[in-house]
């Protein structure tokens, strides 16, 4: 996660408690509630707990915090572990469901009314909230605080039952309603809720609330060192209580970081859903999101993800990571690793007139050059190539160094050649641009030593695979959103950019044929590209651009 000379916060206090003898070994745990799906702060949170425990040779805990079944659902358990296993959190055979331990939660419930630590209170949601005061007054004592030990095990043992309707009764730890602490004002852990649970069916008609579930949970599973983000740190002296009122032995110390932000991206479920919803986005993955599933259906990599995360670093300290940091990340893990093809976006056809007309010949070319275990391919050449539209101009700007007519340019892994005119039609568009060749220097070298300034690339008319491209921009309009100083408006819509998904057709070298789903490319002076695991086939190729090669992000010092 580090290196020697710099220990994070985190690292720092784990290694004072091996070294203080508070634990012996490292164990941390990534515990999602399978509401959702997962997005890349999540990653944030995955990455950190599961490279914890690779660093200190510890173990790792995959657990899902059911505990609310009005809003968990199976799939989003399924897609959740997806996204985990993707990015390389092996949780082995250590996966968990809090709701599996719902029977000890119960008993530990039992155990704090026991000890005079809990009760059940009569008073409904509104009248809690009234009753426990502000951050300026204390709170008022509920009026069923002082019930007997038998009086309250015989009502929570009813609520249990089904005796009660929801909002009817509700558990209460008994702390203090005079804390500053608000969440230690005797909070509800838990309450009567009539639903069918994912996991448990019809078991159970009543809950516990997260903040009493989840100390528990830890505990255990003996969890050493629970790191969450900064919202729970007002919650640390509840999570200790918990665990320190039902005498667990060797309790799990909490320890919060900050969250990790992107500008100007929609991470919110209920945004999101509502996009979906309106058919603004493609699902949850659409590659225009930063759900883990829409970066893995976009192109990126889990290796990318994690340089990002180590990137950013862990601190106390709220951030706000540009999108340009995450580009970079993907660009620096994918430029050795993918093979460099040409394909033509925005074509215009070339024709070479003194070509032979029906001749093809197979040219070599490197696939990558920073790779050369990647090798080597044939590719097919002939009288009537595809060139991009915005490399030949009639009339060229000065430093313009490729086509027009009477210049000479290589066209790559081929040939010389000199521009002779075009073809254009009654709009005057250009149809066609013509050019002769020189057979000599063949490989795109002359023999007679001649330079040329310009090299384009091109695909072979009679051997093209079409396929279809997707161009991507940011999904928020960066300008209403500085303007208005947010990416929603006042009713909660997203100020959407109506240019950020162009779909274009394209012509490929047939060295293509071999792409499947999920499958990286550069394509040649355009980016790089991911064959789209939805919509791509053997018969019809789609891709998406995972990131062009430009860049405008400055490594950090």
């Amino acid at each position: 996660m580090s290196d020697s000379e710099s220990r994070n916060f985190i690292e720092a206090l784990i290694d004072k408690d091996l070294e203080e003898g508070v634990y012996d070994h490292v164990h941390t745990r990534f515990p999602p509630e399978p509401n959702g799906y997962l997005h890349i702060g999540h990653a944030k949170a995955i990455l950190v707990n599961s490279m914890i425990a690779e660093e200190y040779n510890g173990k790792f805990n995959m657990r899902f915090d059911d505990t609310n079944p009005t809003k968990e659902d199976i799939e989003f358990v399924e897609s959740i572990k997806a996204d985990v296993k993707w990015l390389g959190a092996d949780w082995e055979d250590r996966l968990f469901f809090a709701s599996n331990y719902f029977d000890q939660m119960y008993e530990a419930a039992v155990k704090l009314i026991k000890k005079g630590k809990a009760y059940v209170s009569d008073l409904t949601a509104e009248q809690i909230k009234e009753y426990r005061g502000s951050f300026t007054e204390p709170g008022k004592e509920d009026p069923s605080a002082t019930r007997s030990i038998e009086e309250n095990l015989l009502l929570f043992s009813q609520m249990k039952e089904g005796k009660f309707a929801d909002g009817e009764k509700v558990l209460r730890a008994r702390i203090d309603m005079a804390s500053p602490n608000i969440n230690m004002r005797d909070p509800v852990i838990y309450r009567v809720a009539h639903m069918t649970h994912h996991n448990t069916g019809d078991k159970w008609c009543i809950y516990p609330m997260y903040d009493f579930a989840h100390p528990i949970e830890d505990a255990i599973e003996g969890i050493t060192h629970s790191i969450c983000t900064l919202e729970f740190e007002d919650h640390r002296p509840l999570y200790d209580w918990v665990v320190r009122e039902l005498e667990y032995p060797n309790p799990p110390r909490q320890i919060e970081q900050a969250k990790m932000y992107l500008k100007n991206v929609v991470t919110g479920k209920r945004y999101i859903k509502k996009l979906v919803q309106e058919g603004k986005v493609d699902g949850w993955d659409d590659p225009r999101l930063v759900s883990i599933a829409a970066l893995r259906r976009r192109g990126f990599t889990p290796e990318s993800i994690r340089m990002f995360v180590k990137m950013c670093g862990v601190s106390k300290a709220q951030s706000v990571a540009d999108y340009a940091a995450l580009e970079y990340c993907i660009r620096e893990d994918l430029k050795p690793k993918a093979k460099r093809y040409m394909a033509v976006l925005d074509p215009v056809k070339l024709i070479i007139d003194n070509y032979p007309e029906d001749q093809v010949e197979y040219l070599s070319g490197v696939n990558n050059p920073e790779n050369e275990e990647l090798g080597t391919r044939e590719i097919p050449f002939g009288r009537e190539l595809y060139i991009e539209r915005e490399d030949f101009m009639e009339e060229p700007p000065k430093k313009y160094f490729r086509m027009f007519p009477g210049n000479e340019v290589r066209l790559m892994n081929a040939y010389f050649v000199t521009c002779t005119g075009c073809v254009k039609d009654e709009n005057g568009n250009v149809t066609e641009i013509h050019c002769t060749y020189d057979p000599a220097s063949k490989g795109g070298n002359s023999p007679d030593g001649r330079k040329v300034k310009g090299t384009i690339h091109w695909v072979a008319a009679k051997t093209a695979l079409r396929a279809k491209v997707r161009l991507y921009e940011n999904l928020i309009d960066e300008e209403k959103a500085e303007e208005c100083g947010s990416i929603y408006d006042e009713e909660g819509n997203v100020y959407l950019n109506p240019n950020s998904l162009e779909e274009k057709e394209c012509f490929l070298e047939p060295a293509f044929k071999e792409a499947k789903a999920f499958d990286r490319y550069q394509f040649v002076r355009q980016g790089f590209f991911c064959v789209d695991c939805k919509d791509s086939t053997e018969e019809s190729l789609v891709f998406n651009r995972i990131v062009s090669l430009k860049s405008s992000f400055v490594l950090p010092k």
